[in-house]
């Protein structure tokens, strides 16, 4: 009797996880700087893309079985001759991607504004190397796919409104003259088209507004893919631009990508932006929202058109994906894919060591607006409150030599805590801000020649705090600086704080490098 009441109450209790863990999750689904998501199924499987911008390699390559717990699996664009990113300076490379899956195939369409424009690449496993470029004639940004017998069409906007043309996808031979097919509902920079098909019905997807405040999803429909479209009555049909939202945490939510999911639930992925005092510092970040879309009517999101950070509502059955460690060592050799530079790297630059990462100085620093790369391997900042740090030694360094922790927005914009070799053999730490014109070490302590420093970061809603340590010794706190000096509404760019290592050398004949222990990151 007591081992069957026992039973009964262990499938209780998994009856009442499994329920828990199918309703209710967390925004953003992909915190930190993923902008521009797009988002296919292939059975029950999930794969998303987001924006990169000026860093390699591009097109960060996320998959899902639930669509709330997202894994990295790679990039789409991992080869110099697919990305070239010489000229990419802090606004350009890498825009809106969309990924799609036809018969087999899995299609990413992007385009690098600092090369030749838009381009497909493409691959029958996603979790391999990807197709080179097959560029497309049709200009504008934020291409998109759709599939339909035998046909792939292309939407971009190479001009005020949403053209389609049909094309060959492996060639990216352009079959038939754009065509204009939706001017939006009158909202600044249409852009981010998809293409659905439902009901017999042609829905176009696309953002207006611009990618800050104003940003707003709005929706039209055809019985014909090439038009006319007529809009939606109660367009947008998610935006934070109305009062219902006007407190809300979240600003900034627009473009978008629909996907019907293996039960036959709608959900739409969308970019938005955690606010603080008007500011934020990790980017435009991935979020989940859920659709109503019922036969012959419109697609209602969420209810009212807006986003929460916590979605009390119905998900698919719940299943967590392994977290990234605190720490990451660097004994295997190789860095996870959450690590990216600045433009094309200098491989050679980067080697491993006795389980360390070495990081040989050049005399290109973080401050550089050209066309080449610093010596610098980053990850993106997740979450608003987090520590992250490294343990360093600064080896055979001239005068002025450096190499340690950056808090980096863009060129124009970042924290750095490092370790300089100084004209009389000694090393400090110094605590450095670059913040627009303005250049200045707060704050230099002397330390041991070629000694382990542990560098540390604490961040918050207000301020980055910087600590320093000279072997095992308590950590010492060296400075304290606002977060909005080097937030988006302040720096500009599109991007969000990257958290990297870096070695900058005072001279090209310079020898220095560092060797690095580790790297924490911590929520």
């Amino acid at each position: 009797m007591i081992k069957r009441f026992m039973l009964c109450l262990v499938s209780l209790m998994g009856l009442a996880c499994m329920a828990q863990s199918s309703h209710g999750y967390q925004n953003p689904v992909i915190p930190g700087f993923h902008p521009d998501p797009s988002i296919c199924r292939v059975g029950d499987d999930y794969y998303l893309v987001t924006s990169s911008f000026q860093y390699f390699p591009g097109v960060p390559l996320f998959h899902s079985k639930d669509l709330v717990h997202w894994k990295q699996i790679g990039h789409c664009l991992t080869r110099e001759s697919q990305l070239p990113l010489h000229d990419a300076s802090t606004t350009g490379g890498i825009y809106a991607p969309t990924i799609r899956y036809h018969e087999g195939t899995f299609y990413m369409t992007t385009t690098n504004v600092s090369d030749k424009g838009n381009f497909i690449v493409y691959t029958t496993d996603p979790r391999g190397e990807w197709s080179e470029p097959v560029w497309l004639k049709q200009g504008g940004i934020d291409p998109s796919l759709y599939f339909e017998d035998g046909k792939c069409y292309l939407v971009s906007n190479p001009s005020d409104g949403i053209f389609l043309c049909e094309i060959n996808p492996k060639t990216g031979e352009q079959l038939t003259e754009s065509r204009c097919i939706w001017n939006g509902t009158g909202g600044r920079y249409p852009e981010g088209p998809h293409i659905y098909k439902k009901d017999g019905w042609y829905y176009l997807l696309i953002s207006e507004g611009g990618t800050e405040y104003g940003h707003k999803i709005t929706i039209a429909r055809s019985r014909n893919i090439y038009g006319p479209y007529a809009g939606n009555p109660s367009n947008p049909i998610l935006t934070h631009i109305n009062q219902n939202a006007q407190s809300n945490p979240i600003q900034g939510v627009g473009h978008a990508d629909l996907v019907e999911a293996a039960d036959g639930s709608w959900w739409a992925v969308c970019l938005a932006f955690r606010n603080h005092n008007f500011h934020h510092n990790l980017g435009r970040e991935t979020f989940l929202v859920p659709v109503r879309w019922d036969k012959n009517a419109w697609p209602v999101v969420n209810g009212d058109g807006t986003v929460a950070l916590q979605m009390d509502v119905p998900t698919l059955p719940q299943q967590a994906v392994e977290e990234l460690p605190v720490r990451t060592t660097f004994e295997t050799g190789k860095l996870g894919h959450e690590w990216v530079y600045v433009r094309n790297p200098h491989f050679e630059k980067y080697t491993f060591k006795s389980g360390k990462l070495r990081l040989y100085a050049t005399p290109i620093s973080l401050d550089y607006m050209g066309d080449d790369s610093p010596t610098f391997v980053a990850r993106r900042q997740e979450h608003i409150d987090f520590s992250a740090g490294t343990s360093l030694q600064l080896k055979d360094a001239e005068t002025g030599d450096r190499a340690g922790l950056s808090v980096y927005m863009i060129e124009t914009s970042h924290y750095d805590l490092y370790v300089e070799q100084l004209a009389d053999g000694r090393q400090a730490v110094n605590l450095r801000y670059r913040l627009g014109a303005i250049d200045h070490v707060e704050k230099t302590v002397i330390v041991p020649r070629q000694a382990e420093v542990r560098l540390r970061v604490k961040g918050d809603k207000e301020f980055y705090t910087f600590y320093y340590s000279v072997g095992d010794d308590d950590f010492v706190e060296l400075g304290k600086v606002d977060t909005r000096y080097i937030s988006s509404e302040t720096a500009g760019g599109f991007t969000g704080v990257m958290l990297g290592l870096y070695a900058v050398s005072a001279a090209e004949t310079s020898q220095a490098f560092a060797d690095f222990s580790y790297f924490d990151y911590e929520r």
